[in-house]
């Protein structure tokens, strides 16, 4: 009977370990899943065309932020970094901000005053603290620590 008890329960912890495998999968390890997405804070500073060289090499990009609730996650992810390169750019054509797949951002969350091209040299999408969590543009060459995002498995 114990022996069926136990076979029952080893059944059952395995069918919903395939269940949550299936509605749920998980992110390779050292990356946080945030929605059904998995970002990574990379700590090295590199300039923006870098860290999407980076990510790239990771099969990843830099990070679009698709609403307040990322953007918050981001908070988390970046810690005490207090700034990091995101996925946003207006390199093409000024004034037109577009996430690395190509799609506009729907969601922002500008500095007041931001974006500002600041010297006609500012093209790359940064977040940002000063006790608030604020996006602005900054010069790409600027090393900065960057997030990137993959697509669950």
């Amino acid at each position: 009977m114990k022996t069926l008890i136990l076979a029952a329960l080893l059944c059952a912890l395995l069918a919903q370990t395939s269940a949550q495998g299936f509605f749920a999968p998980l992110c390779e390890w050292g990356w946080t899943r945030i929605k059904f997405r998995c970002y990574i804070f990379v700590p090295r500073a590199m300039t923006w065309a870098a860290a999407q060289k980076n990510c790239q090499s990771m099969d990843a990009n830099l990070a679009p932020v698709r609403d307040s609730q990322e953007n918050g996650a981001f908070q988390n992810l970046i810690g005490q970094s207090k700034a990091a390169w995101i996925g946003g750019t207006d390199a093409q054509q000024e004034g037109k901000w577009r996430w690395t797949d190509g799609t506009p951002l729907t969601y922002t969350n500008w500095a007041p005053g931001e974006p500002d091209d600041y010297q006609g040299n500012e093209d790359c999408l940064r977040i940002s603290t000063d006790g608030r969590w604020f996006w602005n543009d900054v010069n790409c060459q600027t090393p900065l620590p960057s997030v990137c995002i993959k697509n669950m498995y």
